[in-house]
């Protein structure tokens, strides 16, 4: 499996699919935010205040209770692949105010393009 981890072609996709979530945070744009979700009910987000189950629920609180935060920079950033349509991608990120906010998602290559299947967003305890 080794020769089949972090394929450079792949890495690359994985990582514009993160750019691209992160430009939709940082523009508000819950409608491209929800995109990026598998459309299931097996999809899971875990937030720093919430926990969704189903894409529906995480679609439902995109699109209502969430607001965008702080604009944040990206510090340190962990891409893994396996093969060609399974990653994860590791964020740690800081806001203009200087709090540290941790960001894990699950990719998967589906047949409408690499999907979010998992994600867990936790600020770092002060």
């Amino acid at each position: 499996m080794t020769e089949q981890t972090n394929i450079p072609e792949v890495v690359a996709e994985v990582t514009n699919s993160f750019e691209r979530y992160n430009q939709a945070i940082e523009s508000g744009d819950s409608v491209a935010l929800n995109s990026f979700f598998w459309n299931s009910p097996l999809t899971v987000r875990f937030g720093p205040r919430e926990h969704l189950f189903g894409y529906e629920e995480i679609a439902n609180f995109r699109t209502g209770v969430w607001m965008p935060g702080a604009p944040r920079v990206v510090e340190r950033l962990a891409v893994t692949t396996f093969g060609r349509d399974f990653g994860t991608t590791n964020a740690m990120f800081r806001d203009t105010a200087g709090k540290v906010n941790r960001q894990s998602q699950v990719w998967v290559r589906t047949s409408e393009g690499w999907r979010i299947v998992a994600a867990h967003v936790s600020p770092l305890p002060d």
